[in-house]
């Protein structure tokens, strides 16, 4: 049996085997979130595999991190504030305190949080909202993955456009 492409997640990626890939970007790989009980949810995978943080880029390299950063959390947040009146922000975070491989999250925020979360860290949300199957990314979220890759599309980045991944469709 084939390597769960979840175990190397930028390898797969750089390999064109990670089925999460939405886009290539300059310094990274645009991806869906595993989880989406926040509709929307990506994250931004460095394309590095060695770099653990972003002091780990050169400079170049990190300036073109954060913009992928900022270009996919303006995707979301266009899509998401289509797809949903009630969507209210988005928040980017750089963490690594679990995966330690450098890679950015986007968290749309929408207004029909529970009023005790809505205005706390993704975190803190209980666990079940991390591995309960109905918030597990399946074919239901097809038309959110194309919005976001679209949006990303049209965006520009630092050389103008996105570049889909190899071994990935747009």
């Amino acid at each position: 049996m084939a390597e769960d492409w979840r175990t190397d997640r930028i390898g797969s990626a750089l390999r064109g085997e990670n089925p999460a890939v939405l886009r290539r970007l300059e310094a990274g790989f645009a991806v869906i979130g595993d989880v989406q009980f926040l509709p929307g949810y990506t994250v931004l995978l460095a394309d590095d595999p060695d770099a653990r943080r972003l002091s780990d880029l050169p400079i170049d390299r990190r300036l073109s991190f954060l913009s992928d950063m900022d270009r996919l959390g303006e995707a979301v947040e266009q899509v998401c504030r289509r797809l949903d009146p009630a969507f209210r922000r988005v928040n980017l975070e750089i963490l690594g305190n679990t995966d330690g491989f450098l890679h950015a999250h986007v968290w749309p925020r929408y207004e029909w949080e529970p009023a005790g979360l809505v205005g706390k860290p993704v975190w803190l949300r209980p666990a079940a909202h991390w591995t309960d199957g109905r918030y597990a990314l399946g074919p239901h979220h097809d038309e959110l993955r194309e919005a976001i890759g679209r949006e990303l599309d049209r965006l520009p980045g630092l050389s103008g456009r996105c570049r889909p991944a190899a071994g990935h469709a747009r």
